[in-house]
């Protein structure tokens, strides 16, 4: 166990100017007393022994490839200015090796890492249940936090009813497009309230040219996601199933759009492992069907003159009869480490870097925050070089996990990943391949 000497927290009433080394955007306001049920930072109790020693609490959190991520320091320093008497180390890790690192260090018992970063929000459920993460719901009641400002992320990460983990970060799907091309071809641009069969036409209409100088209509990646997050979408299904029968209709389309040539054969994609941020910028298709993580990309790769043209966002497409704003995506959340000596500290973290607070700063430096306040819409929409006319973009109606939280799910998705490139491939056909994800994604919940 390290050694520490637990001192008080000195949470201020008032916010001071914040001013982050090493991440952009605006100081945060003043922020007043919360209202009650707010998420908002409150005063911490203070720890056994008071701050007698001067010595700093010591509170490890783990991240991944955190020169490349501003967010956790962003947080980090935010943190430490309202809190002096608290020194936050983060423990950085690369993405590809950030879930055997937490793996192994859980599985040693030892307090550190104090805040844990979860990268892939389904492994959550393993780490419960080997009991290695606190839970959090009597905190959470304590101190009266709003979950409503998740738009039902919080509810989705509970296991039994109880929420060991909220929503940190969040990344959802959009669509993505080509203003000049639309411009050019005299479409008006994807609407924010499009079904998927109208988004298929639209793209039918946007493909042209051949060979080398052909623009597709759309652009599918390779990701198993690309096909099955729209039947999910509607919130009825989930990839966690009996029957995988509900994916049928979606396949149909993604191979439909292949066949016809307004997306490129997954099959050359594949082999020729071309990445979707080059047949966009390369302005090889009109449309995307993308995470909102692509915006920094665009921004950036703008701004350092990669590309040139004209870029907007809209909606994603939507199944008939399900409302426009419903979309698919994932969250980052934050647990605490059940073996932690600074429970109390740790939880004040977390309160703190899931509050509107929070999601404010990370907001500033253009990273989506799991709260979708107005206060972060506007900020989100105000980032230099978004497209003025998306932010109804940002604008999310209802919202559902891509996976379910169970610790079968990494065995299940490897189970279906494995059909869907033989389906999109033609070495199966549709119901051959869906016959064999039912059989063998029970085999796997079995195991």
């Amino acid at each position: 166990m390290k050694k520490r000497q637990l001192t008080a927290l000195s949470m201020a009433a008032v916010m001071t100017a914040v001013s982050l080394a090493g991440c952009g955007g605006s100081e945060p306001a003043a922020t007043e007393a919360p209202a009650a049920g707010g998420n908002t930072a409150t005063e911490a109790p203070a720890a056994d022994g008071g701050a007698a020693s001067g010595e700093k609490v010591k509170l490890t959190v783990s991240v991944w490839d955190n020169s490349s991520s501003p967010q956790f320091q962003c947080i980090a320093d935010a943190f430490m200015e309202k809190n002096p008497d608290v020194d936050v180390e983060l423990l950085d890790t690369q993405a590809d090796e950030y879930n055997n690192k937490v793996t192994v260090m859980l599985a040693g018992g030892d307090t550190d890492p104090d805040v844990i970063m979860v990268k892939d929000a389904d492994t959550q459920a393993g780490m419960q249940q080997k009991n290695q993460l606190l839970d959090l719901t009597d905190y959470i009641a304590k101190d009266g936090i709003d979950l409503s400002l998740y738009n039902g992320a919080a509810e989705q990460l509970q296991i039994d009813g109880k929420q060991y983990t909220l929503p940190f970060r969040r990344d959802w799907y959009m669509l993505f497009y080509n203003k000049d091309l639309f411009d050019a071809a005299g479409v008006e641009y994807p609407s924010d309230d499009m079904t998927w069969d109208e988004f298929e036409a639209l793209a039918k209409q946007m493909t042209s040219g051949e060979g080398s100088a052909k623009v597709y209509g759309s652009h599918n990646h390779t990701w198993m996601a690309m096909v099955a997050n729209w039947a999910i979408q509607d919130g009825k299904n989930t990839l966690l199933a009996e029957d995988y029968s509900f994916l049928k209709p979606y396949y149909e389309q993604a191979l439909r759009m292949q066949d016809e040539g307004v997306v490129q054969s997954y099959a050359n994609l594949k082999t020729g492992s071309i990445h979707y941020i080059s047949v966009f910028e390369q302005q090889q298709c009109a449309m995307i069907p993308m995470g909102s993580w692509f915006v920094a990309t665009l921004l950036q790769d703008k701004k350092d003159g990669k590309f040139d043209f004209n870029w907007g966002v809209t909606k994603i497409p939507h199944p008939e009869g399900v409302a426009a704003g419903s979309t698919v995506g994932s969250v980052t959340p934050i647990a605490i480490n059940a073996k932690t000596d600074v429970p109390d500290v740790a939880w004040e973290f977390v309160k703190f870097a899931t509050s509107e607070e929070g999601a404010e700063i990370l907001a500033d430096n253009s990273v989506f925050p799991a709260i979708s306040s107005d206060a972060v819409i506007d900020k989100l929409a105000s980032i230099e070089g978004y497209p003025e006319d998306g932010k109804s973009a940002l604008e999310v109606k209802n919202f559902v996990f891509d996976r379910p939280l169970d610790a079968k799910m990494p065995s299940v998705r490897k189970v279906i990943e494995e059909e869907h490139d033989l389906i999109m491939i033609g070495e199966e056909d549709i119901d051959t391949g869906i016959a064999n994800m039912n059989q063998r994604a029970k085999e796997a919940m079995e195991e």
